[in-house]
């Protein structure tokens, strides 16, 4: 079991982010002692899933990415927590060693852990990459707000044969947490996943001036959503309205992948229709298609694909911690705004104090048709009249 003291994140009051201690009597997570010290402080943090370097990329690719994201996040300023789970233990914050440890997959056989595979994984002790889905869970339970990564699940093409639905989308629909990405990998029915999101009851809005929601490896898909937002600090107040009103309810910010490293959006769904095609010849279903899409692409395009993948997740991070850094800004300033509040209201008012002692009861009855319900640690004298 551990203590965490959260801060900026949690449970707010009138706006104000306020200060409260967390107990987690999950003996199976385990924070990072640089973690411990970012919620303690009340700074900035940025939740990383691990699939990327289990199931994402091939090695060493998958090591150096994870670092190098974590990297990114630091530079401006945020503390990645990166989660996995390493011989059945959840861990938020992984050393490098662990990330390695990972990386190594053919001698650690991680599994790719959603919430279904989590009471599995945790319990026999193996080694685990949470997707979107599981990371979200374990943010939302330490209480991490922010969480970047390259694109999320959603409703898998051909559906209404396979019904291959993401469990990203429910856990977004009941996780308080922002999710940063390049919307959805662009090997999903995209119009079908935006349907989803909106019965889950998802914020989802684009970063920068077009509300045309990114495709992953393309900047458009031809498909519009209701909003558009311009910058972090705008984010950061739509974070903390919804945690206001405690919606219990996810959101999405979708970043469009940088245009250098972007492809054409016909080049692109050619590439992902071979793929499908491959997939379907190999009868390849289940939490295997995607890292066999990827992997299939990634051939197809000679590798570009994969840089695409690192430079759209790096530039994830860097987005997401600046959503961090402003929503802590956000949270100190509405606290010394209340704080000042109060400080008036004192010097205002006489305060009341409010004490307690000892205090012995005596009642008084006028009837001897009495049933007496003794109460713990309360004494109670009873006498009779007439």
């Amino acid at each position: 079991m551990f203590l965490l003291q959260s801060s900026f994140f949690v449970n707010r009051s009138c706006g104000v982010f306020a200060k409260r201690t967390v107990s987690h009597s999950c003996c199976c997570i385990q924070l990072s002692e640089e973690l411990k010290n970012a919620f303690v402080n009340r700074l900035p943090v940025v939740a990383l899933e691990s699939t990327i370097i289990t199931h994402g990329m091939p090695y060493p690719q998958n090591v150096e990415c994870a670092l190098q994201v974590e990297d990114v996040v630091r530079k401006q300023g945020a503390i990645p927590a990166t989660i996995a789970i390493v011989n059945g233990k959840i861990k938020v914050g992984l050393s490098e060693k662990d990330i390695n440890q990972l990386g190594d997959t053919k001698s650690s056989q991680p599994i790719k852990t959603s919430r279904r595979d989590l009471a599995y994984v945790l319990s026999n002790k193996k080694n685990g990459g949470t997707t979107v889905s599981g990371t979200l869970i374990v943010a939302n339970k330490v209480n991490i707000p922010i969480f970047a990564t390259g694109g999320i699940g959603g409703v898998h093409r051909g559906v209404e044969n396979t019904f291959d639905i993401s469990a990203d989308l429910l856990e977004l629909g009941r996780s308080s947490v922002a999710v940063i990405s390049s919307g959805v990998k662009s090997i999903l029915d995209i119009s079908k996943t935006l349907e989803v999101l909106e019965t889950q009851g998802v914020f989802v809005a684009t970063f920068g001036s077009s509300n045309d929601f990114p495709a992953f490896y393309a900047r458009n898909s031809g498909v519009k959503v209701p909003y558009s937002v311009k910058n972090a600090e705008e984010i950061a107040r739509i974070i903390s309205s919804n945690r206001d009103i405690n919606t219990q309810s996810g959101m999405l910010f979708a970043v469009p992948i940088p245009e250098e490293f972007a492809f054409d959006s016909d080049v692109i769904n050619r590439v992902i229709e071979e793929a499908l095609h491959e997939a379907k010849l190999n009868n390849i279903q289940g939490k295997l298609i995607t890292p066999f899409l990827l992997s299939h692409i990634a051939k197809i395009t000679e590798g570009k694909s994969l840089q695409s993948n690192i430079a759209l997740i790096k530039n994830n991070a860097n987005v997401a911690a600046d959503i961090a850094v402003a929503l802590a800004k956000l949270g100190d300033s509405q606290g010394e705004d209340k704080a000042s509040s109060i400080s008036r209201e004192n010097i205002q008012r006489r305060p009341i104090i409010i004490g307690g002692s000892n205090m012995d009861c005596s009642a008084v009855l006028d009837t001897d048709n009495i049933q007496v319900i003794p109460l713990a640690s309360k004494v109670m004298e009873i006498r009779f009249l007439g």
